[in-house]
């Protein structure tokens, strides 16, 4: 079976190598020069230092299978990532945790203690939150969603948080403990070697042919049993019904001798500095030592045509253009979409992974027994 995939990140890779393991020809088309989609890494030639092109990239799983199938193609080095933040002059741990609420309102209180102080912070009157704004104050109060959630969040999505829904805000962002590290996963890693030298070790099977800096037409469809569709799930359609709506990143460079910042991410909280973060790279191979430093501060805006997509917005109005892009796709045939953009979805790496490993077994099970092949892995909706 010929099988076409289009992106060779994650979701591409995993699959086309599932599917090259069990005998099918697949032939992976990348519109970029390189592999690894978002993910991409690469030396920089003056510091030697691993870049992460589209912004940092940090590995956290407690999918078992996930964690295995990636150290299977390239050695991940134990990495516990800790962000701070810069607020009204003065730097803060993040997430918010007992340190980061003594170090707001001056005090010294232990976990229980600080628990029914924030109780107390927050606003009983809210009932049901309906945007982020309401979810933020009725779990943390005015204080603490004004220094680390209000400035930082208008930044980053470019709209007031009355604004987002209360979903971005799932759960109570406090920890009445100590504990800085960023993730909870049991599994927190980097590679040693970058993430592109991972997806280049997966895709590297006789089965697979991989053809950069060529995008998967129209035209190129139909040489093939069945599409794995990698890319925005409006571009499949031609945008012909308009574009989903996503944020994506500007980076503007620093270089420096020493160290910048002394951490890998810092965090920028007030609304009037115009950047989110500053991101210092070598810090991501703590293993590693360089006598130069590079970083990049990150702007967040609204996505072009022309821009790299990073983060779907999902408001009302793109939930209802989305609703009819899935529909059509629903009726396509001789079509998958998997992945962060085929799903419009913002995806972890390890979801990521994990959702393309099963999806693979789900196609190649219905190949197996005669049945026609989903068009979506994922819930979409």
């Amino acid at each position: 079976m010929q099988i076409g995939i289009a992106g060779a990140g994650f979701s591409g890779a995993v699959i086309a190598r599932r599917f090259a393991e069990e005998g099918h020809r697949v032939v992976v088309f990348e519109q970029r020069d390189h592999v690894a989609g978002n993910c991409h890494t690469e030396r920089d030639p003056d510091t030697g230092i691993m870049i992460h092109r589209y912004g940092p990239h940090i590995f956290h799983t407690g999918d078992e299978r996930v964690w295995n199938y990636i150290n299977g193609f390239g050695e991940m080095v134990p990495f516990n990532h800790r962000v701070r933040t810069t607020v009204g002059g003065r730097v803060y741990l993040l997430p918010v945790n007992l340190l980061t609420i003594n170090q707001l309102f001056e005090t010294a209180m232990g976990p229980d203690e600080a628990r029914e102080f924030i109780e107390m912070q927050s606003d009983p009157t809210i009932g049901e939150p309906a945007n982020f704004e309401e979810q933020a104050l009725k779990f943390v109060g005015r204080r603490i969603y004004e220094a680390f959630f209000y400035g930082y969040t208008r930044k980053q999505w470019g709209l007031d948080p009355t604004e987002l829904p209360a979903s971005i805000l799932k759960r109570l962002p406090v920890r009445f403990s100590y504990e800085d590290s960023y993730f909870n996963h049991p599994h927190q890693a980097m590679p040693r070697h970058g993430y592109t030298t991972i997806v280049e070790a997966i895709l590297d099977h006789p089965g697979i042919e991989v053809r950069l800096s060529t995008p998967l037409t129209d035209d190129d469809r139909v040489d093939f049993d069945h599409v794995v569709w990698t890319g925005p799930l409006d571009a499949w359609f031609g945008y012909d019904q308009g574009r989903l709506g996503y944020r994506t990143l500007d980076f503007e460079e620093i270089r420096a001798d020493g160290d910048l910042q002394g951490c890998s991410v810092m965090n920028y909280g007030d609304f009037e500095t115009p950047f989110t973060r500053i991101a210092e790279h070598k810090h991501f191979a703590p293993w590693e030592e360089h006598d130069k430093t590079v970083a990049f501060r990150e702007f967040s805006r609204l996505c072009g045509p022309d821009d790299t997509p990073y983060y779907p917005i999902r408001l009302a109005n793109d939930k209802g253009l989305l609703r009819d892009y899935v529909a059509r796709a629903e009726a396509a045939s001789g079509v998958t979409f998997v992945g962060r953009l085929g799903t419009y979805r913002y995806l972890d790496m390890d979801v990521t992974i994990g959702e393309a490993l099963a999806a693979s077994d789900q196609m190649l099970e219905s190949l197996s027994s005669g049945r026609t092949l989903r068009p979506f892995y994922a819930r979409v909706l």
